[in-house]
């Protein structure tokens, strides 16, 4: 299938677009900064997602994977008015096949900076809003809402021991989701799955969920 995935140049998006060429997949990616893919089967555009104006004429898509994100203040214009633009442009056709979001475990708690958090609960409810429109095309849209995740953008607490076990502290699970496990749920939920739809997966290793019953 074609996929198209946003943010392909580092960290989740970067695992997604490397699974989904390991089952033999076309995949698209875009990106603000360069790729360091190489594969036949992968091509790589530099674009800003906010800027519609750039967006080449690659075909319809079967599977369009939305990851790009940031944490800069441009958060409610990347994340969320970003996301909606690649989606409507992309992704809402009678040939599509699935459609992810990567959401996060902030648009379920709020526990992060206010934009981003608020970009990602707009998100979680587009997401709904997407599949309910696809819906006649047989075609499923899921949000991925993943906690915390081995990328280098979460080195700045990843190698503060004190920060560290702060967070470890919270996870019941005592660790952290790899990039190779979220590509396998991207996988999963894109081409595997056909029934489950308009839905807010939260994927955290139980840390929103983190609460301890008191009784005497």
């Amino acid at each position: 299938m074609k996929v198209l995935i946003t943010g392909t140049a580092s960290g989740i998006g970067k695992g997604c677009a490397e699974f989904f060429l390991k089952e033999n997949h076309e995949v698209y990616g875009f990106d603000k900064n360069i790729s360091s893919i190489q594969h036949p089967k992968y091509t790589h555009f530099c674009l800003d997602i906010r800027d519609k104006s750039s967006y080449p004429e690659i075909g319809q898509v079967d599977i369009l994977i939305n990851n790009a994100g940031v944490q800069n203040g441009d958060d409610i214009d990347v994340n969320l008015k970003g996301t909606i633009s690649v989606t409507e442009h992309y992704g809402i056709h009678p040939n599509i096949y699935s459609i992810i979001m990567i959401g996060s475990a902030s648009g379920h708690t709020g526990s992060e900076f206010p934009e981003y958090a608020a970009s990602k609960g707009g998100v979680l409810a587009y997401t709904k809003n997407v599949a309910m429109r696809i819906a006649p095309y047989q075609a499923t849209c899921n949000s991925l809402d993943f906690g915390g995740v081995m990328t280098e953008l979460n080195r700045p607490v990843m190698e503060d021991e004190k920060l560290w076990d702060q967070i470890m502290e919270l996870t019941p699970l005592k660790r952290w989701m790899s990039v190779e496990e979220a590509a396998e749920w991207i996988y999963f939920m894109a081409v595997k799955n056909r029934f489950c739809t308009g839905q807010n997966i939260l994927i955290d290793g139980l840390e929103a969920g983190n609460c301890n019953f008191i009784w005497p």
